[in-house]
């Protein structure tokens, strides 16, 4: 059996305050052949995940809220916002699923916040994800004000 446990989601969110990318993972899943991937991200508020979707090979993604808060948000190829969701356990907010072909974030928007993520397998970083031309490339500078022209588009403040 394979436990989420309070014990390992301390232990996540300690990764996540220390680590320089403001997020750890966890994995489940026994190799990256797995045609299930899943994992935990723990996550602090300023990580940047790069805007991307799963296409050749095309792949379905599920974020599930365990602790803390989450903004999803898809946009369309020119990226346009075409829809979001906050996962919040408190809320009731708790999972979005991600089509294939589908440009994707998620921004963090409150301390020590937890998702459990499901994705298509098997997992090939050569091809897992195709990075959004118009989203600036991790690391970049301006990734912070990217968070928060998206953030001030759809009037959501981080806790």
């Amino acid at each position: 059996m394979k436990r989420t446990d309070k014990h390992l989601l301390d232990e996540m969110n300690a990764k996540s305050r220390m680590a320089t990318r403001k997020r750890a993972h966890f994995t489940f899943h026994k190799s990256d052949d797995d045609t299930l991937q899943r994992m935990l991200n723990a996550m602090q508020p300023g990580t940047y995940l790069r805007p991307h979707k799963h296409e050749n090979p095309d792949k379905r993604e599920v974020f599930l809220v365990l602790t803390g808060k989450f903004l999803v948000v898809e946009f369309n190829e020119n990226g346009n916002i075409t829809d979001h969701m906050i996962l919040d356990a408190n809320s009731h907010q708790y999972a979005a699923e991600i089509a294939e072909r589908i440009h994707h974030t998620v921004i963090c928007l409150a301390p020590d916040s937890i998702a459990y993520e499901i994705k298509d397998g098997p997992y090939n970083p050569i091809d897992d994800k195709n990075f959004a031309s118009w989203a600036p490339k991790e690391g970049d500078p301006v990734c912070a004000d990217f968070i928060d022209k998206i953030l001030k588009e759809l009037n959501i403040q981080i806790s």
